[in-house]
């Protein structure tokens, strides 16, 4: 005789499990980035980076090609922050900055040589530039020894910037009269700029940055002497390299939060 089945046991199969594309938080791997502390919640920073870079045509093996050539030129930028920590190694804060750039060619005369038939004179040429941002940026830090002294950080920045330029050349090398345009200048950038920090006293940290490049939007009025629209130009690109101009060296101070232990 057959056993009588068991009353009140379902009979059907058991349900498949689902398959989980990724692994709960539990099981994450963490890699402990912010184990080393560089900076503290509650920490106020204020700072300053700078740079300058120059160029002249001494510095430059152009001078096969171009004879008489008297050329320079100059960037200069200041840009002072402010930051709070919102929790530890990481900063939320607001930046300004100011940029010079300015630089002048003296006529010169190049010669390509008898086989490619091109020579000529180059007019002279000057142009100045001021500009003056405001951003918001965010910087993570990530600490490289036990003591937090040094460390390295990313940061990226959404800014602003508005200037004016001033374009002098001479289109007649034959006499001394200068043609001038000038320019409105807006720039709207999202960047990104990495860089090393390291505390040279207890509260001072040395600082040194990259630009990266990043995301920008560029729009250029050109205007005659006598403040006429002679036209425009509207250009937006993703730009990621690194650029000479935006390499800064900075100092910041940290203010610690008192209460804390």
């Amino acid at each position: 005789e057959s056993a009588p089945a068991a009353s009140g046991i379902s009979a059907s199969p058991a349900e498949p499990k689902k398959q989980q594309r990724f692994l709960p938080t539990r099981r994450r791997m963490d890699r402990e980035i912010n184990k080393l502390k560089f900076a503290y919640k509650g920490e106020v920073i204020m700072g300053l980076t700078a740079s300058y870079g120059t160029l002249s045509s001494d510095d430059t093996d152009i001078m096969l090609l171009i004879d008489g050539i008297n050329a320079d030129g100059s960037i200069a930028t200041v840009k002072p922050f402010v930051g709070y920590f919102y929790r530890d190694n990481s900063c939320l804060g607001v930046r300004f900055g100011y940029r010079h750039m300015g630089g002048s060619l003296d006529n010169a005369r190049y010669d390509l040589g008898e086989s490619n038939d091109a020579s000529g004179q180059i007019p002279k040429l000057d142009i100045n530039s001021d500009n003056y941002s405001f951003g918001i940026f965010h910087r993570s830090y990530a600490g490289l020894d036990p003591k937090g002294r040094f460390g390295l950080f990313a940061e990226f920045e959404l800014s602003l910037a508005t200037g004016s330029s001033k374009f002098s050349y001479q289109p007649n090398t034959s006499n001394d009269e200068m043609k001038t345009t000038y320019s409105d200048n807006t720039q709207v950038k999202l960047a990104f700029n990495p860089g090393a920090a390291v505390y040279i006293f207890p509260n001072v940290c040395a600082t040194l940055s990259f630009g990266l490049g990043g995301i920008q939007y560029n729009s250029v009025t050109q205007k005659d002497a006598d403040g006429n629209k002679v036209g425009s130009r509207k250009a937006s690109n993703m730009r990621f390299r690194l650029n000479i101009a935006a390499i800064n060296f900075g100092m910041t101070v940290h203010l610690w939060d008192k209460k804390k232990k």
